[in-house]
């Protein structure tokens, strides 16, 4: 078992430096405490197909699409990838102990897209929910940026997100490689207030383990990238 460290320190501007060197960084206060009351009231009351882990193509959601498009979180995602940024992917995580699962160490490596094409480097393919998913080849990945807003304190107790410290310069890591550098690499405990945003790459290697508290832990999970073009004839849906 590797080692764990929890990480509550507040690094400033400019946070692209933070995400190039440790593939993440934790912005707290970006969010005020009416805001989210008012938000989680909108959801509450959005008709979302929700499974188990919360709800996937959550850009449907007017409420959401608004927030990812809040000119706070454009800010961040232009600072840190140095350019545009548009959202395309929103999932809605909700953790609690009535619905409660872990995720083992792995990378983000599925991007949704508009239309099926075989290219060097993509896949395999998948479809979830009438959306075409392919894995994609690092230089795509590379172009996306996901901003993780917590519409609770993450804790310690309730399942919070770990991650591995620069692991997303890395490449695509096969299973055993991820294995490996859980193994070998200590863990970090990202512990995010309400309304704070924690910034990742999607190459960074990442988990998360079972809630052991009463306390939900919901998650928007909004991903942005520089161009509605990956790759060569392979455009983003937005979902």
């Amino acid at each position: 078992m590797n080692a764990e460290t929890t990480h509550t320190f507040e690094k400033k501007p400019p946070w692209h430096q933070s995400v190039e060197e440790d593939g993440f960084t934790i912005i707290p206060g970006v969010l005020a405490s009416h805001e989210l009351i008012r938000l989680l009231a909108q959801l509450n009351d959005a008709p979302l197909r929700r499974s188990k882990a919360g709800v996937r193509h959550a850009l449907a959601c007017a409420p959401v699409a608004a927030l990812a498009r809040d000119s706070r979180l454009l800010a961040i995602a232009q600072e840190i990838l140095r350019c545009t940024a548009f959202p395309f992917h929103a999932t809605l995580f909700d953790k609690s102990s009535g619905s409660n699962w872990l995720v083992p160490w792995h990378q983000d490596t599925a991007l949704p897209l508009r239309e099926r094409r075989e290219m060097q480097g993509w896949g395999p393919w998948s479809v979830k929910i009438g959306v075409h998913y392919a894995h994609a080849p690092a230089k795509a990945l590379c172009q996306v940026l996901a901003l993780r807003v917590h519409l609770d304190d993450s804790t310690s107790l309730n399942g919070p997100l770990r991650v591995l410290p620069g692991t997303h310069t890395r490449g695509v890591l096969s299973d055993d490689a991820i294995h490996e550098l859980a193994a070998l690499t200590p863990a970090v405990e990202c512990l995010v207030p309400q309304g704070g945003v924690l910034a990742m790459r999607p190459l960074l290697v990442h988990s998360s383990s079972k809630s052991h508290a009463d306390l939900p832990r919901r998650v928007l999970h909004i991903e942005y990238a520089a161009s509605a073009v990956v790759d060569e004839g392979l455009e983003l849906a937005v979902t």
